[in-house]
């Protein structure tokens, strides 16, 4: 058996892609499917802010794309937003404030619709989620997971636009985030009847630490895979 622990790697499927935005941009991302069988459910990933070190290999959506689909049968899809690089390399384009950003967001979309992968999600994380709010809602989507929401560019109006639009919307608020602490998020989300607000004990806004990304991933299957949840600690060594 290993340890489920930050460095661990699972077997998958894993494909580099190109994104080609309605505007002419060539974004890379990566696709990681399970080794066995179509997945379940799949996860359209939304990094950090570009300009303060987010990128789609950002710890959490990278540990999603080495454990997920392994662990609960899940598509990770990770890219880089226009203007963004990593170690899976540059984007063409520039940041654009969220704005331009609207067409990576389809381009990520209509890619995963063209390669018929099921019940898509889209995952935001701080400015991911911003990207997921203001241009999510009319997408062919499940729904959004949110983590740690600054709520700094997506207006009150866009958050309401959720509201009993037949998706679902899961809102993941550290209980000492830098930007948007748990009885704030609550209230700001209160318009949208169907939004799951949950404040995680003891996590910041980076979600530093096994057991805060432990959680997170917890609760991203929790609702999207549930026959998976919970995740192990421990999965079965198959390096012979």
């Amino acid at each position: 058996m290993i340890e489920i622990r930050s460095d661990v790697l699972l077997p998958s499927e894993r494909e580099p892609i190109v994104l080609t935005t309605e505007d002419g941009f060539r974004l890379v991302g990566e696709l990681a499917l399970p080794m066995n069988g179509a997945p379940t459910a799949t996860l359209i990933t939304l990094h950090p802010l570009p300009t303060h070190g987010g990128f789609m290999d950002s710890h959490v959506f990278r540990k999603a794309a080495n454990r997920l689909p392994e662990m609960a049968n899940l598509a990770v899809l990770r890219f880089n937003t226009r203007g963004t690089e990593s170690p899976h390399g540059r984007s063409e384009g520039r940041f654009e404030q969220g704005i331009g950003e609207a067409a990576d967001l389809r381009a990520a979309v209509d890619f995963a619709r063209s390669r018929n992968l099921p019940n898509l999600w889209l995952v935001g994380w701080s400015f991911g989620t911003e990207l997921a709010l203001k241009y999510g809602a009319d997408q062919p989507v499940v729904g959004a997971i949110l983590l740690a929401p600054p709520l700094h560019r997506a207006t009150q109006e866009e958050v309401d636009s959720w509201s009993n639009n037949g998706k679902q919307l899961l809102v993941l608020v550290p209980e000492f985030d830098d930007y948007l602490i748990p009885d704030q998020a609550k209230a700001r989300f209160a318009s949208v009847e169907q939004a799951e607000v949950i404040g995680i004990d003891g996590a910041k806004h980076l979600w530093v630490g096994e057991n805060a990304t432990s959680r997170v991933l917890n609760e991203i299957v929790r609702l999207v895979n549930p026959t998976a949840y919970p995740l192990p600690k421990t999965w079965p060594d198959l390096v012979s």
